[in-house]
């Protein structure tokens, strides 16, 4: 299963079970002193929820009225905004990004209107790039006393240097989004993060529920954020990255294959014959997640390759060889 961009590794931790009785704090201490030592943040500023997806929710439900205001996001990009915004009722305003996959900043600055939050994912889930940071900036300045900007920085632990959290001091309409779905490889613990200012944080604790984190999840992420546990995620960052290159060099040899450059711990690649491709990986019980993408004409995959994979496959042969296909059929 490739499709969800999940961590190969499936590491191990011990939960306590003599507190099941009793309901979880809203915002269980040690897990926020935890998280925001590790995202260079102060306590205040940061808020834990259901996976990042639940912040998503939190702040179009905290910042926008059904029927009357609107978000604003760049396709191709993450899901999550748009049903968010459905499910509320909240107008979906879509700039679509430019074909360099980067922001249209005039455009965006055009539907401005009524919008207030702008959601930017980078590295952008499918297209695998870090979005540039003088427009980060540029779209900060343009939003200010407008809008919120909301960061979405899921993939940001495979490059945490391109991380916007440093720009929190500056820019009061920022706001960002993280997980540990997916460095941490805690895809079912369901825990994300909101960092922000202390005021946007406040906001959203009178909608989040009074228990959203379970006090074994709350454990588990405080074990994974420990001085172990985050040299673990190092070393198995370490291991992605690399396994990340040596598939994109190796796709790269692929007669009419493009793979474009990828930031997360997943590749986008153009295949002349896509369909060919995902009906030989659906045969072999290997599911990629495809996207019709309005500039690229041909079908995209997103490929993740596991480091559990034996990495002696060699050269243009490797994803040939997983799926059993011969290179003329692609």
């Amino acid at each position: 299963m490739l499709n969800a961009n999940e961590s190969p590794f499936d590491n191990q931790y011990q939960v306590e079970a003599s507190r099941l009785n009793r309901y979880s704090e809203c915002q269980p201490k040690e897990l926020i002193e935890a998280y925001a030592a590790y995202a260079g943040v102060a306590p205040a500023q940061v808020l834990t929820s259901r996976g990042a997806d639940e912040g998503i929710e939190l702040l179009i439900r905290a910042y926008c009225e059904p029927n009357q205001d609107a978000i604003l996001f760049c396709p191709p990009t993450y899901g999550m905004y748009s049903i968010s915004a459905e499910t509320i009722g909240v107008e979906r305003k879509l700039v679509p990004l430019t074909d360099e996959w980067q922001l249209d900043l005039e455009s965006i600055e055009k539907n401005l209107d009524d919008v207030k939050l702008v959601f930017v994912c980078s590295p952008n889930n499918p297209t695998g790039n870090l979005i540039n940071r003088e427009d980060i900036v540029a779209l900060l300045e343009m939003t200010k006393d407008r809008a919120i900007v909301v960061m979405d920085e899921a993939y940001i632990d495979f490059c945490p240097e391109a991380s916007t959290v440093e720009l929190l001091a500056e820019y009061q309409n920022l706001a960002i989004l993280r997980t540990m779905s997916k460095a941490f490889a805690l895809a079912g613990l369901r825990c994300g993060f909101t960092l922000a200012n202390e005021e946007l944080i406040n906001v959203l604790l009178k909608v989040i529920a009074p228990y959203p984190v379970p006090v074994p999840v709350a454990d588990i992420a405080v074990q994974a954020l420990s001085a172990q546990g985050l040299e673990r995620v190092t070393q198995q960052v370490k291991t992605i990255t690399e396994n990340r290159a040596q598939l994109q060099s190796a796709l790269s040899e692929l007669p009419g294959v493009e793979v474009y450059p990828g930031y997360g711990n997943y590749l986008l690649v153009k295949f002349p014959q896509g369909d060919v491709l995902f009906k030989a990986a659906w045969d072999e019980a290997l599911f990629f997640a495809t996207h019709r993408l309005p500039i690229v004409f041909a079908s995209v995959l997103v490929i993740t390759k596991s480091a559990k994979e034996p990495s002696n496959l060699s050269h243009s042969s490797l994803l040939c060889r997983t799926l059993n296909i011969s290179k003329e059929q692609l």
